[in-house]
């Protein structure tokens, strides 16, 4: 029987360290395959459907929901099976390992070929996307749950930087993307591998892996055992109430937050139809903005507490979102109110910083939310949780975006996300976080 320390001591910096250094190495890949490149390849030169690439949006949305999807299937019995054998950093390696490997083989896709372009990106997407629920079940083992707001916030503004990095260097030596900078751009797959196999390491030497091993069982025992404590989990979900009900929250949150991640580039590209430097300065703005809003709100959480920290991230992705739809609007506002003759894509800017700002703190106030509530003994598994409730939040956000702007086009499709963010704030005003974490500190495994 474990019993949890309400005093749990914060660990060693450097283990803090190489536990957010993971955050800096796979934001490069979300920013370099799902965001800013290959995305973009994807649609524009992969399938090519101009003028309104609606065929290359959809076939885009269902590779990263079928992704998605199977991380819904394997995130919760993975999570449970990591908790019984303490072999979290095994699955950790697993992930990543596979990441880097089909990462780097989109370097062999070719101008037409489908098919092969949306496996790679399955597989890709689906291990670094269970990966992310796998790093984060060690944010309990870091400190008192008092520190997760800040411990997680330096993770998430590492990774804006990690993806900072990442991305100005290839955007700087392989240009732009275009059928005829194929030959260039392709390498965008091999670089986004190898900078998470190199940036990734220090995560693997001072990772500490917590708790008595238990004697090792089969594969087949092992996920016996794994859909065993699942359910005796969901024979004690009326004890998790609060985190029970936070996690349908973070569903509606992260379908919106998905949909921005995924289409963001894409909206700007088709939509605004921006130059390639306002493209790139885009970038650097919303990844500075992004590093920035998830240091500041983790720090203003240890004040304000993280439920609080969670719904004013919310509410600030609302204005970002009506930033981003009304941008034709607000372009023409300051001419007439400010006289000054702006272009569309300069004003995208600013909705840019709105969204930087949001994107990077939701996101770890979300997963410092959680920590906050979960039994340490139980962390793997109900971070399983986390992962499986954004991901399948990933495949009903980006497979309904992308269904509504086939019917709609996509300038008035970005609206569905203001809907998604006004339902996982209303949800989540009845948590009570002192009452959630109470329970947490005294669950017994």
């Amino acid at each position: 029987m474990t019993v949890i320390s309400p005093t749990r001591p914060l660990a060693p910096k450097r283990e803090i360290f190489g536990w957010a250094m993971f955050d800096f190495a796979n934001q490069g890949y979300t920013l370099l395959i799902i965001t800013v490149v290959f995305g973009d390849l994807f649609t524009r030169v992969v399938v090519a459907d101009a003028p309104d690439y609606r065929l290359g949006n959809l076939l885009w949305s269902i590779a990263l929901a079928v992704s998605y999807l199977l991380v819904v299937v394997a995130n919760p019995v993975c999570g449970a099976m990591m908790d019984y054998s303490r072999s979290r950093k095994r699955f950790l390696f697993a992930s990543y390992v596979l990441t880097v490997v089909t990462t780097s083989l989109l370097y062999f896709v070719e101008p037409g070929w489908i098919v092969s372009a949306m496996v790679l990106v399955i597989l890709s997407n689906f291990a670094y996307a269970i990966g992310e629920g796998f790093i984060a079940s060690f944010l309990p083992d870091l400190g008192p749950r008092k520190a997760l707001g800040w411990i997680s916030g330096l993770g998430w503004g590492l990774g804006y930087i990690g993806g900072l990095v990442a991305t100005a260097f290839t955007l700087f030596f392989l240009g732009d993307v275009s059928l005829d900078n194929y030959e260039r751009i392709r390498w965008v797959g091999p670089f986004a591998g190898g900078f998470f196999l190199l940036a990734a390491i220090p995560t693997f030497v001072w990772l500490r892996e917590r708790g008595q091993q238990r004697p090792p069982l089969s594969a087949s025992n092992l996920v016996r055992m794994g859909f065993a404590r699942l359910q005796a989990t969901r024979q004690a979900l009326d004890e998790f109430r609060d985190l029970r009900t936070l996690l349908i929250s973070v569903f509606f949150a992260m379908a919106g937050i998905y949909i921005i991640i995924a289409f963001s580039f894409i909206y700007g590209a088709q939509v605004i139809g921006w130059d390639e430097e306002v493209r790139i300065l885009m970038f650097v703005t919303v990844q500075l903005t992004a590093a920035v809003g998830a240091v500041g709100f983790g720090l203003l959480q240890s004040r304000l507490g993280a439920r609080s920290t969670y719904i004013m991230t919310l509410s600030l992705w609302m204005l970002a979102i009506l930033a981003i739809w009304q941008t034709p609007a607000l372009t023409g506002l300051a001419r007439d109110w400010l006289a000054v003759s702006w272009e569309a894509q300069y004003v995208f800017l600013f909705a840019g910083v709105l969204a930087g700002l949001s994107l990077g703190s939701s996101q770890s106030a979300a997963r410092a939310l959680v920590g906050v509530l979960t039994p340490q003994a139980k962390a793997a598994e109900f971070f399983g949780y986390w992962g499986m409730a954004a991901k399948a939040a990933a495949v009903f956000g980006i497979f309904g975006l992308g269904l509504v702007q086939w019917l709609l086009g996509l300038a008035d499709a970005i609206v569905f996300c203001l809907l998604l963010f006004a339902v996982a704030i209303v949800l989540v005003l009845p948590v009570n976080e002192a009452r959630g974490s109470a329970v947490a500190e005294d669950w017994r495994d």
